[in-house]
Parts: structure tokens; C-alpha cells; sequence
């Protein structure tokens, strides 16, 4: 399953951290950044919410809702906002649907050996639920701020 610019965002509602939950079909109306990645509190992981962090306020500006989604629980979400004050929510997609639908779930190699993992990926929603923007096998430094320019651009 792949998505790409032009098609409708797949519908989700996942927990949030905090005890919330967060559903697509909420946000309409806004433009939502959806960025998937592999696991709370790795190094990687950690640079690019703290890049979407650094960039929050400017996310905000251009009335974008910035969602980070992982496969990671809500406690460790929790616990991974407060430890970087990270402003946005972070959703759990526990069983991995979400992932599923997006095609962040792939299969991934490391030293020969082969597993499935989330691909590191963000997509750009606009307020009618159409994917406008997609960016796979992401690069961390720059990412954040190259979403903005999409995100203010839209």
C-alpha cells in the first residue's frame, strides 16, 4: 500500500499521549503533518521531534497541526513529550493499522538481517483530507523546515 500526493488521507483515530486521542476527520479544515517514526527516545527519532518542536510555533502560524505516530505506547509517548517539552501530540498506533494504511510499514535490513519496521515518513494532509505532499526514507537535518516551507506554501 502506498500513498501519494493527490489521494485521500486514509481515516484513523489513535490515543494520544496525555489519555487523548486524535482522529483525522477532527482536523478538517486544517492542514495536519503526519510523520511517522521508528521508536521514542532513539537518537534519530529524537533529532526530528525536537526539529518539529524547534519549528512549532511556525507550524502553528501557518495553521498546521503537527501528529507524530508510532508504534510506541501511550506511556512512553508521555513520557518522551515531557522529556524533550514537546508540543504536539504523539499518537500510538499500538497495532500498527495506521501504519498499515499510510505504507510506513515495510520491511527493513540491517546488517543482512531483515525485519519489519516504520519507515521514517511524513505526509502533508490539506483541510479536505487530500494527501498534497509525501516524503519517504526521510533525512532528518533540514526535514522540519522543509515541510514548513510546503505546509505555508499550501
Amino acid at each position: 500500500m502506498t500513498i501519494d500526493a493527490g489521494d485521500k488521507a486514509p481515516a484513523f483515530t489513535l490515543p494520544t499521549d496525555g489519555g487523548g486521542t486524535v482522529s483525522l476527520a477532527k482536523l478538517r479544515g486544517k492542514k495536519v503533518i503526519l510523520y511517522f517514526y521508528p521508536k521514542d527516545d532513539t537518537p534519530g527519532c529524537t533529532k526530528e521531534a525536537c526539529g518539529f518542536r524547534d519549528t512549532f510555533p511556525d507550524f502553528s502560524k501557518a495553521g498546521a497541526e503537527v501528529i507524530g505516530i508510532s508504534k510506541d505506547s501511550v506511556k512512553r509517548h508521555d513520557n518522551f513529550k515531557a522529556k524533550y517539552k514537546l508540543p504536539f501530540h504523539l499518537a500510538a498506533d499500538v497495532d500498527g493499522e495506521v501504519c498499515e494504511a499510510y505504507g510506513t510499514w515495510i520491511e527493513k535490513s540491517m546488517y543482512g538481517r531483515k525485519y519489519m519496521g516504520i519507515e521514517r515518513a511524513t505526509f502533508l494532509i490539506d483541510g479536505k483530507g487530500v494527501v498534497r505532499q509525501v516524503w519517504h526514507k526521510v533525512k532528518v537535518p533540514g526535514h522540519a523546515e522543509e515541510v514548513l516551507a510546503a505546509a505555508r506554501a499550501l
